[in-house]
């Protein structure tokens, strides 16, 4: 355990984007006088997978808070909508019907609209793997080590943390940054029955295509822009990354006996003639779209049930997907993380001595779990309402739209100044 002199040892493992924000939300906002960070990666080197990921207007203002850097750095990689009218500026997604309505309520036809949320601040997305390298530059040399696979943390006075390469590490507190799969998680919540991710009944193929072909198939409206074309069990998201050179596609369909057979293998090979199969049927424009996919990778979708926690004590605690993994139906996984990391940092740049690391972890889990909880759950049912498969609302075009005008305002509505100053009330109790 650090001395009464020394600065507290924090240890962050993992190194997407949960993580690096935390580093970089920790420099900047804690003295090193006080705290020193560093970041564990299992991997050789930063490395993100996925392709596509949008990011809403909380998001955003939790970049600028977390560090001006952080958010230059997006805005560096950021894509926006590219049809820079005024009106489809403010529009977040445009929603279609991916193919035709089965009457009753909806007697719309495949590519028909169906509605448009808009927001107040332009809608932007970014390549995940070009964001994260713009975060790691501005991370100092020496606040990382790379080849660091966690497999134990032992707790004494301190922690010591256990590296599969045979190595450990000492600190005073350890923040799971490690994902869905977290393995701080699994030592954390060791014994409760909310510990392992579900499958959530659903997967998706995940593609990219380059503009020129797609605005040549599709025009420019729907290649450049963002869309979701719904469907019964299924429904394919569409928008434009890499500042409008890509579009990126995911594909998702519904698994009807609802297991997933393959154990921990969740990303299976590209199988493009299961994925023709499970789209048969669909209007000219799904069926363009997956004509131009360069891959047709399987990604079984996951989420977390509810922690009953998020830290213990002064020593452990959880972030991101490893304390809230969610599915990607709302477009806030990310950005959520985004805000753990900003909450977290400023709370840490309280801390005077160990035993306050408790109090800025209990602060902390009180403030980010229960929206973050509220995330995964209303996540699962954005997936449901685009399928058509929503208690209540089915097909039923109306209630669709009046679901769909309220369903996004709690995320990208959050005041994040007096979210945070709620948090230094909880802390300073």
């Amino acid at each position: 355990m650090a001395g009464s002199s020394s600065p507290l040892r924090i240890a962050i493992v993992g190194g997407g984007i949960g993580g690096l924000s935390l580093l970089l939300g920790i420099l900047k906002h804690t003295s090193p006088a006080r705290i020193k960070p560093h970041l564990y990666e299992a991997a050789p080197a930063f490395a993100e997978i996925g392709a596509g990921v949008a990011f809403g207007s909380n998001s955003i203002r939790a970049m600028e808070l977390l560090d001006p850097a952080v958010a230059a750095a997006y805005n560096k990689h950021a894509t926006f909508h590219l049809d820079h009218g005024a009106r489809q500026r403010k529009v977040w997604s445009s929603y279609r019907m991916g193919m035709d309505g089965r009457g009753g309520t909806n007697t719309l036809k495949a590519g028909d609209h169906i509605h448009e949320v808009r927001v107040s601040v332009e809608r932007s997305s970014v390549h995940r793997a070009r964001f994260l390298e713009a975060m790691t530059e501005l991370v100092p040399d020496g606040y990382v080590s790379f080849a660091k696979r966690l497999v134990g943390i032992v707790e004494d006075e301190g922690i010591k943390l256990e590296f599969a390469d045979g190595t450990s590490v000492e600190a005073d507190a350890v923040i799971g940054c490690d994902g869905i799969k977290s393995r701080v998680r699994q030592i954390l919540l060791a014994g409760d029955d909310n510990i392992d991710p579900v499958f959530s009944r659903k997967y998706a193929y995940r593609g990219l295509i380059p503009m020129e072909e797609a605005v040549a198939a599709l025009g420019e409206w729907t290649a450049q822009n963002a869309h979701f074309h719904w469907g019964y069990d299924g429904h394919v998201l569409t928008f434009p990354i890499e500042h409008g050179k890509t579009m990126n596609v995911v594909a998702f369909r519904t698994k009807k006996d609802g297991k997933w057979e393959h154990g921990s293998q969740w990303v299976l090979p590209g199988n493009r003639e299961q994925m023709l199969r499970d789209f048969e049927g669909w209007g000219t424009d799904v069926q363009a779209i997956l004509g131009m996919m360069r891959n047709a990778d399987i990604w079984a979708l996951f989420d977390h049930p509810p922690a009953r926690t998020y830290y213990r004590d002064s020593r452990i605690c959880l972030l991101g997907d490893a304390a809230h993994a969610s599915t990607p139906h709302q477009g806030a996984g990310a950005g959520m993380a985004i805000e753990d990391a900003l909450v977290l940092s400023r709370l840490l740049g309280e801390v005077q001595d160990r035993e306050q690391l408790g109090k800025a972890f209990r602060a902390y889990d009180a403030v980010r779990r229960p929206r973050t909880q509220k995330l995964v759950t209303t996540s699962r049912d954005a997936g449901c309402l685009y399928e058509f498969q929503k208690e209540g609302i089915g097909d039923d075009v109306e209630a669709l739209r009046k679901n769909l005008d309220g369903r996004m305002r709690w995320v990208w509505d959050l005041d994040l100044e007096e979210h945070l100053r709620e948090a230094m009330r909880l802390y300073r109790e």
